[in-house]
């Protein structure tokens, strides 16, 4: 029997359960990836993604090379036009099972039935996606949780009773094979700070885990140092899997932390987090169509202003901690979690521009850009999301600024026209300027925090007395 493994975001031959299945129940293994440049830019997606994504499938034919199956890289414009290529594909190569692991945004779900309606052979899909299924952790009525903190006791509750499984890299068939040269089409923005393949993600994991997992919780929020794991990338393709993320926890400190309180705990809770916006992302569909998850908060009237948007995509806001963000991020196609939440506070609460609007730029130059991550950050941020918090939770620029980078190392490293201000004044840094007869050296500030936050939770408490009226 011949069957065909259908890659997607799942870029590893290691934990892959769907490879796993297809090696064990046949000796002739095929694996194809079909390659949607279209779709990637409707979808928005990023150049340096394209390039690490390119680069990451060249690693992964050479690695299923070396196990005896061949990878083969299909491409069409658009998911409308995968089911017709890969049954013909499927018909040419006489495949008699279809094996893929999950892909959960609508558009790729809508693809997917559309799939196993077209095809007349055996369609297996498995959970490569998260540690605990889709689905599988729900309310006592039997829903999603619309609030973390309830979904990630009953999340680690679930985790305690069925533990997790790690596959292992299959055992490779009679002969090697010859692997394809990867060269997609496409937009590409160079993303050799980051290695690619497995080898070099798992050496990432395991640095992480011996160098930073124990100080993680103290770190994590200055981006001046390396307090984060840096892994986000590898995820978002399916470089690494979260369930190795949990096994290297496990290695590192003996057992897994189930409290707040436990060595390591405070990275273990971003992994649920990642999962809590993927399972939302497949029990809210809409949450894939650009629509809120408060579905009143789509009333708000947000401001256009296209030229304080453009301000702050290009890092001139006039408020450090946010310029030298946004900036990092168009040079570097990354951002520090701290910073994201930031800048998303400041474009939203500041400057009251629509969160897609956020969103959207991310996803443009993000390295790491994924639709659950990318869309719970920015409705948190803006709000409009699954949050048991108050909606007047706005960032102060400067205070973050201020307890996060105190000497303002990070600051000065991408706002290099502040390189001499004094720490004790770079968060704010106009007066000093002025003093100093600099001012034309750095942006004027584009709006008043203080004003900006009050009309903020105006706008919100217009929404909530329209609601009650």
């Amino acid at each position: 029997m011949q069957h065909l493994v259908w890659f997607r975001n799942d870029l590893r031959t290691a934990d892959n359960p769907a490879l796993h299945a297809a090696m064990q129940e046949s000796d002739s293994v095929l694996a194809v990836y079909i390659d949607c440049p279209g779709q990637w830019r409707e979808h928005g997606n990023s150049p340096i993604q394209r390039d690490f994504l390119s680069r990451n499938l060249q690693s992964l034919s050479e690695a299923l090379a070396e196990l005896g199956v061949s990878l083969s890289v299909l491409e069409c414009d658009r998911f409308d036009e995968v089911p017709a290529l890969l049954s013909a594909f499927v018909k040419e190569q006489e495949v008699d099972a279809l094996y893929a692991n999950r892909d959960i945004g609508i558009n790729e779900r809508r693809r997917d039935k559309a799939v196993q309606q077209q095809l007349n052979i055996p369609c297996r899909v498995f959970n490569g996606d998260c540690v605990i299924n889709h689905g599988s952790i729900a309310t006592q009525n039997g829903e999603m949780y619309k609030v973390f903190t309830p979904y990630s006791r009953a999340w680690l509750s679930t985790l305690k009773a069925q533990g997790y499984r790690l596959l292992p890299v299959p055992e490779a068939m009679s002969r090697a094979c010859k692997a394809v040269k990867v060269a997609l089409s496409g937009e590409m923005k160079d993303s050799s700070d980051w290695h690619a393949g497995e080898p070099a993600a798992q050496q990432a994991l395991a640095h992480f885990c011996a160098e930073s997992l124990a100080g993680y919780g103290e770190l994590r929020d200055y981006p001046a140092v390396e307090g984060t794991s840096r892994l986000s990338p590898y995820l978002a393709l399916g470089i690494l899997s979260p369930n190795q993320c949990l096994a290297a926890i496990e290695a590192e400190l003996g057992a897994l932390p189930f409290g707040k309180g436990e060595q390591g705990f405070s990275w273990l809770n971003e992994i649920i987090w990642r999962e809590f916006y993927r399972h939302l992302l497949v029990a809210f569909p809409r949450l894939s169509m650009n629509r809120a998850f408060k579905p009143e908060t789509e009333a708000l009237q947000w401001s256009q202003g296209d030229d304080v948007f453009k301000a702050w995509c290009e890092g001139q806001t006039g408020y450090p901690i946010v310029d030298a963000a946004m900036r990092c991020l168009k040079s570097t196609g990354w951002m520090h979690n701290r910073l994201r939440m930031i800048v998303a506070s400041f474009l939203t609460k500041d400057l009251h521009i629509d969160w897609h609007r956020g969103e959207a730029w991310f996803m443009a130059h993000l390295i790491d850009g994924e639709l659950a991550a990318n869309n719970g950050g920015w409705q948190w941020a803006a709000g409009t999301g699954a949050d048991a918090a108050p909606y007047f939770r706005v960032f102060n620029p400067a205070t973050q600024s201020e307890r996060f980078d105190a000497s303002g190392d990070f600051i000065r490293r991408w706002v290099p026209e502040l390189g001499d201000v004094p720490a004790k004044y770079i968060h704010a840094p106009h007066g000093w300027l002025r003093e100093h007869r600099r001012e034309s050296d750095y942006a004027s500030p584009v709006v008043d925090h203080a004003r900006a936050r009050k009309y903020a939770i105006a706008m919100f408490d217009a929404l909530k007395d329209k609601e009650e009226s």
